[in-house]
């Protein structure tokens, strides 16, 4: 079974968030990356020219889910890597092993959009029926 939408936008006052969408918690988890990474430039520009390996633990599901999105968001500040693809390689409540792939950021090749600070606690939700729907808002 294959989800024909991978994530959208959600519209919120002062703040932007997304919605994604897996069939597992891993594609949920790395359609939300994608999601976030779709807000800060067009992911068209995007080459898969280096990768980061990503290994965290917290204390549950929500915790990793908004620990995974800031680490991205660290690297994109950083070290100013643009992701356009993820690999989760393990997942589980509380371990995440993935890896994304993309490049550093080029003024000449990559429009920045938003500002993206960080993965926020505010109306977080992670929802499974039928697959896994994942609501996150981020501070901007």
């Amino acid at each position: 079974m294959t989800m024909t939408k991978e994530f959208e936008i959600l519209d919120h006052t002062a703040d932007v968030g997304i919605i994604a969408y897996g069939v597992d918690l891993k594609q949920a988890f790395a359609n939300a990356a994608k999601g976030l990474f779709s807000l800060i430039t067009n992911l068209g520009d995007v080459d898969e020219a280096l990768h980061r390996d990503i290994d965290l633990t917290a204390a549950d599901e929500e915790s990793l889910l908004v620990d995974w999105l800031n680490e991205l968001v660290y690297y994109f500040d950083a070290e100013g890597i643009l992701f356009k693809r993820f690999e989760i390689i393990e997942l589980n409540d509380t371990h995440l092993k993935a890896r994304g792939y993309g490049e550093k950021a080029d003024n000449t090749k990559h429009e920045l959009k938003t500002g993206v600070k960080a993965a926020t606690y505010h109306m977080l939700k992670i929802e499974k029926n039928n697959g896994y729907r994942l609501q996150v808002i981020f501070d901007i």
